[in-house]
């Protein structure tokens, strides 16, 4: 028997936050091997600009 259930009705239950994800990437200078490291992560925010003042 067929899934009566489609994507269309999944989507329809779920709400959209009001956060958007971005993608950060810092990079390092490690003088140990004399070479750029880049460090990637996830950050959460409501608007772009609160990622300037974020630290960390």
């Amino acid at each position: 028997m067929a899934k009566t259930q489609t994507f269309a009705d999944k989507a329809k239950g779920k709400s959209k936050s009001d956060v958007v994800s971005y993608k950060c990437v810092v990079s390092i200078f490690d003088e140990n091997t004399n070479s750029w490291k880049f460090r990637s992560k996830m950050v959460k925010a409501k608007d772009p600009k609160e990622i300037e003042s974020m630290k960390g």
